[in-house]
């Protein structure tokens, strides 16, 4: 095909080229109707292509014409035999891939690191999740991935599994041996799906972790707005072979996909992919390069390490993506909500996620060197040992406890109900400090980088309440309980 072609970004273009009269939505009329300020800001441009579908603009639910060869060139330049364009993130990639290969109450076995998405799917699709411990790294304080004698172990002891998901890139960019882990589940006549959210540029060059589709996943969904080029909240499915229902896929697009898609956010993944397929590897080359030049300088800093390729080997890291630059800097005194609200308070430099040790910048084909540098200064500032911690300061508790090494990341808690189940159930609110014992009715999810600490249907144990009052104390940011102070948790009733 001619990856050259933006077929349905033309179709957009060629519709405002020919002056159509619009009585049809959006109601700001291409812009004519819109705020005054904002469209300023905007411009006329993007608000003369939010449309919506019509004659001589495919339907994104039932494509015929430009969105479906749009579809095919994505789905030839990622190496699948079908792709589908989404919009509502990969979020809802996790939901029609568990929709669309299980039935209710089928098992699949999933890492326990896996996005808080997953446990939406979960409760959306009726499956039984099996959890699979992913290789734990104290001193770094992060989950890797799992490896493949875990994923072999898995299916040895629960032999009725329908389906394996698996999270690879991790979001700290440790990708996974993906090509044994399908070798071990395919050969058991198991499904493959992936969570790839964070490696839609693995495809695109050589020196990039194997993608999921080059390994022959069965589905996997791309994040494509996180590390390449389009809008926010659009992704990519992509299905290789058909031992995955291809009608069943169909019909759980239709279900989970707007009827009213955002046009401009459909054409983005358009242009992302002819990006890709035409200058990808000259892209991505330049900014790999940058984001190791920026390690490197980065581990000179007293105080700071930036991991790299030297983790490699370890369990549960069998390649990395180079572009994800993780700063540690427990041993600054700090931790990672603090550096991160340093490093944009007073050097303007925002991160892309902060947990209790590190940082994490993303390098993309959007950053530039002054931003490199920038931040490479921010850190050595962070870092000098003549600046004063002040009102960043840990409280006396948090600061022994990080210094002195007590604390772990919580072991994977009793399942007691399936969540779907527990979501469902009749709930009642209780202390979370005296909550253990009971079984959690909602999902309990440091954000970013969104990996629930417990999820409905799994039993509160004491290490667990333990864990979150001491990221509490550390300022994370709570998703997903009703109280984000978690005074109170739901439970099952």
């Amino acid at each position: 095909m001619d990856q050259s072609r933006a077929p349905y970004f033309q179709a957009l273009l060629d519709y405002v080229d020919a002056g159509v009269i619009p009585f049809h939505t959006p109601g700001h009329k291409q812009g004519i109707g819109m705020d005054r300020a904002f469209r300023e800001f905007v411009g006329d441009n993007i608000a003369s292509i939010d449309l919506t579908p019509m004659p001589g603009i495919d339907d994104l639910l039932q494509p015929k014409e430009s969105i479906l060869e749009a579809q095919r060139l994505a789905a030839e330049a990622y190496g699948a035999d079908r792709t589908h364009f989404l919009i509502n993130g990969s979020t809802s990639g996790n939901q029609c891939m568990l929709m669309a290969a299980l039935d209710p109450g089928d098992k699949v076995a999933v890492p326990r690191n896996s996005h808080k998405s997953l446990l939406g799917s979960l409760v959306m699709s009726g499956a039984r999740p099996i959890y699979m411990q992913p290789e734990v790294d104290e001193a770094l304080h992060m989950d890797h991935t799992v490896t493949p004698a875990t994923v072999e172990r898995t299916l040895d002891e629960h032999s009725d599994i329908r389906a394996v998901y698996i999270v690879s890139p991790t979001y700290y960019g440790v990708a996974a041996d993906l090509d044994r882990i399908f070798e071990i589940v395919h050969a058991r006549g198991k499904l493959v799906l992936v969570d790839e959210a964070w490696g839609p540029h693995f495809h695109f060059h050589p020196d990039l972790p194997r993608s999921a589709t080059a390994a022959g996943a069965d589905l996997c969904v791309n994040s494509t707005h996180k590390m390449l080029s389009s809008f926010s909240q659009s992704s990519m499915l992509h299905q290789i072979g058909e031992r995955v229902r291809i009608d069943r896929l169909d019909a759980v697009l239709k279900l989970f996909l707007s009827t009213s898609p955002n046009l401009p956010m459909v054409a983005s993944l358009d242009v992302a992919r002819r990006q890709m397929a035409m200058q990808g590897e000259a892209l991505l080359s330049d900014t790999i390069a940058l984001a190791q030049r920026t390690r490197a300088l980065i581990n000179e800093i007293p105080g700071v390490y930036c991991f790299g390729e030297e983790l490699v080997g370890r369990a549960g890291v069998f390649d990395f993506d180079p572009t994800k630059v993780t700063i540690t800097v427990k041993d600054l005194g700090y931790t990672g909500y603090e550096a991160s609200a340093i490093l944009r308070g007073r050097y303007n430099v925002q991160v892309e996620l902060a947990d209790l040790f590190n940082v994490v910048a993303l390098f993309t084909i959007g950053t530039t060197q002054a931003a490199a540098d920038r931040l490479v200064f921010g850190v050595k500032e962070l870092a000098r040992e003549d600046r004063p911690v002040d009102i960043f300061s840990p409280s006396g508790v948090l600061e022994r406890r990080l210094k002195t090494g007590t604390y772990k990341l919580p072991k994977i808690p009793p399942l007691r109900m399936p969540p779907r189940e527990a979501f469902l159930a009749a709930t009642e609110p209780v202390r979370f400090k005296s909550s253990q014992g009971r079984i959690c009715a909602e999902v309990i999810t440091p954000y970013p980088p969104g990996i629930p600490v417990i999820a409905p249907g799994e039993e509160i144990t004491a290490e667990i309440i333990d864990y979150l009052d001491l990221e509490l104390r550390a300022g994370v940011h709570m998703q997903g309980p009703f109280d984000p102070q978690l005074k109170r948790i739901r439970v099952v009733k």
